[in-house]
């Protein structure tokens, strides 16, 4: 990670969708339907969510963060770089302009405007796009790089909430950031319900201390 800053900043709260608190569920018909239009196998591309949450879900408030923790940017980047990512238009906007596109990842941005465009982003229209497009040899060299454990792609989700909301049940993994930390906001996570199980948690009990002075833990949640 030499060469670039780690305190890229995330916009997870750029997209603020109707939300609700990361204990209640979230239904939407919409995921249910399957892919359509991939160039590879079903099962070579993998997708996964990656969000740092206060307390009661909250991830985002006014259109961006309502904190700075650098040891989740090094996470984050750690966990995506070299990785394609995708994320709504709001949350594309949200990031300053001098991390557009977010280096070292092919940057998806999800928006239903044809004609929107943008320098650095790959504009799709769907979840089901995106996939097509990292499963494709084209993207090989762009930025796709192959799972750690060797099989398939990973496409990682970065926000924000309706995004988060409407592809979890197809995901494969969640990295999620729990901040000790009691925020305002309207931006929520969606809810991780008993179809997960926790495979990694950093520390395994207690917190770890930021430098700024909050508490925090990563968690890891895949697919039994």
């Amino acid at each position: 990670m030499s060469g670039e800053s780690v305190n890229e900043p995330v916009g997870l709260g750029g997209a603020v969708g109707p939300g609700a608190p990361a204990g209640l569920v979230r239904t939407d018909p919409a995921v249910t339907s399957t892919w359509v239009g991939s160039d590879a196998p079903a099962g070579s591309v993998r997708i996964g969510l990656i969000w740092a949450e206060a307390h009661n879900g909250v991830i985002g408030a006014g259109g961006g963060l309502p904190w700075h923790v650098p040891e989740d940017l090094a996470h984050f980047k750690e966990v995506t770089l070299g990785h394609p990512v995708l994320m709504g238009r709001k949350t594309w906007d949200s990031l300053p302009e001098r991390f557009r596109p977010l280096p070292g990842r092919v940057n998806f941005v999800l928006s239903r405007q044809a004609k929107w465009a943008a320098t650095g982003a790959i504009r799709v229209a769907s979840l089901e796009e995106a996939v097509a497009r990292v499963g494709s040899q084209a993207l090989s060299t762009a930025g796709a790089s192959e799972t750690p454990e060797g099989v398939g792609l990973w496409l990682w989700v970065i926000g924000g909430a309706e995004l988060f909301a409407a592809v979890i049940d197809r995901a494969h993994r969640l990295e999620v950031t729990e901040l000790d930390l009691a925020v305002n906001g309207e931006a929520f996570a969606p809810s991780i319900d008993l179809s997960w199980r926790l495979s990694h948690s950093e520390p395994l009990v207690g917190a770890l201390a930021s430098q700024v002075g909050v508490g925090y833990r990563f968690r890891r949640y895949e697919r039994p």
